[in-house]
């Protein structure tokens, strides 16, 4: 299986910038800072659903020789609150992995379940199911456990990890909850006037 490499270069967005990282085939970048400093917007910014300045690089193709939604595609950001458009789960997948939905904690009529009786810790675990579907290789996770209890917030991470490591992907994590970030990821930045500033620990 290919590796993959995001490869963020110069890149400006309203009050932030420029930034450059790179990031490595299974790696979790954390990335925490305060409320308003602009990290939903970094994530938008590198899944091309807000203007910005700068590159954006997969593999050394850059967003912009390809449409937006096959770079989504490949490159996909689960908000901290998903969106469902239809009446039941089942009609917001394709093919969904009952392995996986086994996995986070579902049994396979959860599919049938009408969208308005499924809590909002329920829809952000089958929202991942559902980014999972197009197997990306870049993970855009942001504050993705926020109303998640702590045990179905240990599940969702190791589930995000392994996917990382079965598929050569890597992410973009944004929490406020800094053990979280010690748990998901090796190298950890935070946000602050508009600049990247690695932490130590």
């Amino acid at each position: 299986m290919s590796s993959s490499e995001l490869s963020i270069q110069q890149l400006e967005y309203q009050f932030v910038g420029p930034i450059d990282l790179e990031i490595n085939s299974t790696q979790c970048i954390g990335l925490s800072g305060e409320s308003g400093c602009g990290k939903s917007l970094l994530l938008r910014a590198i899944a091309d659903l807000d203007e910005h300045k700068g590159n954006v690089l997969l593999n050394g193709i850059n967003a912009n020789e390809i449409s937006a939604p096959q770079w989504r595609k490949q490159v996909a950001m689960l908000p901290a609150d998903s969106q469902w458009w239809f009446d039941t789960v089942g009609e917001h997948f394709n093919q969904p992995d009952k392995k996986m939905l086994i996995q986070m904690g579902f049994a396979e009529a959860a599919l049938a379940w009408s969208v308005s009786r499924v809590s909002t810790g329920e829809k952000q675990r089958l929202a991942l199911l559902r980014l999972f579907e197009n197997k990306p290789v870049i993970l855009l996770l942001d504050e993705p456990t926020a109303n998640l209890d702590y045990n179905n917030t240990l599940l969702f991470e190791s589930i995000v990890l392994n996917y990382l490591q079965e598929n050569n992907a890597c992410a973009i994590w944004v929490s406020h909850d800094l053990d979280q970030l010690n748990r998901v990821a090796e190298t950890k930045f935070k946000l602050e006037a508009g600049q990247l500033v690695q932490q130590s620990c």
